[in-house]
């Protein structure tokens, strides 16, 4: 057959829109994205809060919000904060066919949640997840048990800790602290690390104290307090979270105990209506934002608590999750986990925080971090939390290289 001029014309034209839809292929597709955490049980006002996070930036990132075109729907699973029914909740995500599975609340389930995926993986090729980690903490997680399919948006219990002693370090009122936490991965490892961050940016400081008590079933912390208030620390340092965290401060306030607080999560879901106006300029928190920060940061929570009336936004890091996510998958040209977890490694995107790069030796998110310290809301701090009157305001900003700390992960990649 004679090839003319004019079927050479139209051969051009089918192989580029051949190659236009298979580069654009993602473009309309939607992502489910299974979202796994308590939703039930004494963490669930944690859970949920976060689930209307992720909702809510599933509508503002979809289309035309990421980079890759793509529609975001998320779908929650009730782990009730066990890592056993994460397993079981994990298993009804896959039957549904969902690849992307979210989960933060937890080091524990975030530990079994990994050894699953990985062991899911190897034996399903061609159906592979990968796990979009916004809050489990833990060092080992991106260490000892570091793996190919994780990736952890916040930073961890390690970066914390060193942007916090770096403040302590020059806070002369710290002298003699006191460790509490929860008793699992996370509690055990900000008493690691503020042990040995302290004896060496601030080797006069005296611990006087620590506890470990049971995750998410102490109902009254005034025996905690007592021991805290024996000791004569000046300073607690405390790694709790959720319902634990309230009801710490719920009876240091009732008994009066007057000390700095360095938390990691005093800023969540419970913590500001606990304190009320208790703590003012004692207690403050690391975190990769802080409610005052200007910004497409502002616009996020202005957005976000006009649709949740009563609700404050306080889960950052799911922001960068979804700027990440979405800049991969327009990377990768596909909705592909295999390929979206390969274009993931080591990409950097701006974020309200300024750029943010996943680190591709251990998939661990470099990021700016802030310590915030309660205070009366006022023009310069405008956003007050769960109508207290009072908000956070930001005493320090750390530069991702100030915070980021080395990995030992030995990752092992697919073929």
């Amino acid at each position: 057959m004679k090839f003319t001029k004019k079927m050479f014309g139209v051969s051009v034209a089918a192989v580029l829109a051949l190659n236009a839809s298979v580069a654009f292929a993602q473009a309309g597709e939607t992502v489910k994205i299974a979202f796994i955490d308590p939703l039930s049980g004494p963490m669930a006002n944690i859970g949920t809060g976060i689930l209307h996070t992720f909702q809510f930036l599933a509508e503002r990132e979809s289309g035309k919000g990421n980079p890759a075109g793509v529609k975001y729907e998320i779908v929650p699973f009730d782990n009730k904060g066990s890592p056993q029914e994460s397993l079981s909740v994990l298993k009804a995500a896959t039957d549904q066919g969902i690849r992307y599975i979210a989960q933060g609340n937890g080091s524990g389930a975030a530990a079994a949640l990994i050894d699953a995926i990985s062991k899911h993986n190897e034996r399903n090729p061609g159906k592979e997840l990968v796990f979009l980690n916004y809050a489990a903490v833990d060092p080992d997680l991106t260490n000892s048990k570091c793996n190919y399919w994780h990736f952890r948006f916040d930073a961890d219990t390690s970066m914390k800790m060193e942007a916090m002693t770096t403040y302590m370090k020059d806070d002369k009122s710290v002298q003699k602290v006191y460790i509490i936490g929860q008793n699992y991965a996370h509690g055990h490892q900000v008493a690691k690390f503020a042990k040995e961050t302290l004896a060496r940016k601030r080797p006069d400081v005296q611990i006087v104290g620590e506890d470990l008590h049971p995750i998410a079933q102490v109902k009254d912390f005034a025996p905690y307090v007592a021991k805290i208030k024996q000791s004569g620390a000046d300073t607690v340092i405390t790694g709790n979270w959720g319902n634990d965290m309230a009801l710490l401060f719920k009876a240091a306030k009732d008994a009066g105990l007057v000390v700095n607080f360095y938390t990691y999560y005093a800023g969540a879901t419970g913590g500001p209506a606990a304190l009320g106006d208790y703590g003012i300029g004692k207690v403050k928190y690391v975190y990769g934002s802080y409610p005052n920060l200007p910004g497409e940061s502002m616009d996020i929570l202005k957005g976000y608590e006009a649709k949740f009336k009563g609700e404050d936004f306080s889960t950052a890091t799911t922001v960068h999750l979804y700027k990440t996510l979405g800049a991969a998958i327009a990377k990768a040209k596909s909705t592909d986990p295999v390929k979206v977890a390969k274009a993931m490694e080591g990409l950097s995107v701006k974020s309200f925080s300024g750029e943010i790069t996943m680190r591709a030796s251990d998939h661990q998110l470099q990021q700016t971090l802030y310590l915030a310290t309660w205070a009366k809301a006022d023009k310069k701090n405008p956003v007050a939390r769960e109508n207290t009157g009072n908000t956070w305001v930001n005493e320090k900003t750390f530069e991702p290289y100030i915070s980021s700390t080395p990995t030992t992960c030995q990752m092992k990649r697919p073929a």
